[in-house]
Order: structure tokens, then C-alpha cells, then sequence
């Protein structure tokens, strides 16, 4: 479904690929250091390269949805939870005003013929609203998590896996799984997808998973 690690070619390993990536990148660097990790550590947790996670601190390439799932695993934290530091509109935690995303808005992260884009502004929610699209038809990767999983299809059909039990699900069709269920979807037929993905906020956690 996803590469492991997306390298924007134009990045060329000294520019910030863009603001967003700049963002993110900063925060995994503030969270590696808060849990006394080097680099190095944290590519030996996350099982990936030295050399992309050094990219990444920088701005100078930009993760994947599946790659932010390692690094947050790494660190304790959430794959969303990363996605949303690259969000210009961070809220405060304690901010209990109605929210509102526009189209256009929405931390984004690229994979293989597609894009997940978070429904939220960056900061503290009950649950993790995603978006995905693409059309690719390798699973790729499990993503696996301790928290539970809501999934509806919006436009398209995919074929969702979960633990190996795969099951295709069409317009109007849900899944609900719980936390620690590999899982991961492709296109059905090749066709583009459309899928709002919800997860439960994980718990507050201190050091690396």
C-alpha cells in the first residue's frame, strides 16, 4: 500500500522539501531527543536506515504513512500524532472551540498512488479522523497499533486485510477491528479509492514503544 521511506528526488539532500516536512521532521527530532535516543538507536527501533531518518529530521525527504507508523512505535507516540506536527494550525490541548477543516486543509503524507490527509488540525483530539485515496494494488505493509480502528469506503472498492482474513468492501461498506489487528487495504480492481479512517487517540505514554 505504502514504500517504506517516500525521498522527494528534488530534495536532493540539502533542501527543505517543504514547510510541512520541515515541521515534522523537527518534532521527531524533539521527541528523539526527550527519550535520550540517537539516530542511530532510533533506526535500529524503527527498522529503518540511519541515513532516510537523518533525511527526515531535516526536512530534506518525506515519510510515509507507513514509515511514520515504525517511527512512532519507536517513540512512543502516534502515526497521526506526527502527521499532525507538519499542520501550520496547531490547537492547544485544552481548546474546546468547534473545529473546522477545509478541503484544502489538513496535514498530508504521500503514498504509492495516493495520499492520506488528516481531518483535524494539529493538537489533542478524542479520535484520529484520516483520509485516504490512491489506487494502488499492492497491500504493501501491516500497519499494526494498540488502538482500535473504524474504517468506512467512501468511492471505490478495497480489498482490506486483516490478520490475512481478507475481506473487499465496496461504497457504503464499514469495518470496525481492534487494536493490535495487522491491517492494511489496496484497490480492488485497480480503480481509485476513497476511505475515511478513524482511530481512537492512544493513550499518554513516556517513553518509546
Amino acid at each position: 500500500m505504502v514504500t517504506t521511506e517516500v525521498v522527494d528526488p528534488d530534495a536532493a539532500g540539502t533542501r527543505v522539501v517543504d514547510e510541512q516536512a520541515r515541521r515534522i521532521g523537527q518534532h521527531i527530532r524533539e521527541l528523539r531527543r526527550d527519550r535520550s535516543l540517537t539516530l542511530v538507536q532510533l533506526a535500529d527501533r524503527s527498522g529503518l536506515s540511519h541515513s532516510f531518518l537523518s533525511q527526515l529530521e531535516r526536512g530534506h525527504t518525506r515519510a510515509s504513512m507507513v514509515s511514520l507508523d515504525r517511527i512512532a512505535g519507536a517513540l512512543g507516540t502516534s502515526q497521526v500524532a506526527l502527521l499532525a506536527a507538519g499542520d501550520p494550525q496547531l490547537r492547544e490541548p485544552d481548546d474546546p472551540r468547534p473545529e473546522v477543516v477545509r478541503a484544502h486543509e489538513g496535514a498530508r503524507s504521500p503514498f504509492a498512488l495516493g495520499s492520506a490527509r488528516l481531518l483535524v488540525h494539529g493538537g489533542s483530539h478524542a479520535f484520529e479522523p484520516l483520509e485516504w485515496i490512491g489506487a494502488n494494488t499492492d497491500p504493501g505493509e501491516h500497519y499494526e497499533h494498540h488502538e482500535d480502528e473504524f474504517l468506512t469506503v467512501v468511492a471505490g472498492a478495497v480489498l482490506l486485510d486483516l490478520a490475512g482474513d481478507v475481506t473487499r468492501l465496496g461504497v457504503g461498506d464499514s469495518a470496525y477491528y481492534r487494536g493490535g489487528t495487522p491491517h492494511r487495504w489496496c484497490s480492488a480492481d485497480g480503480e481509485r479509492f476513497h476511505l475515511i479512517v478513524v482511530k481512537q487517540t492512544p493513550a499518554p505514554t513516556g517513553g518509546a514503544a
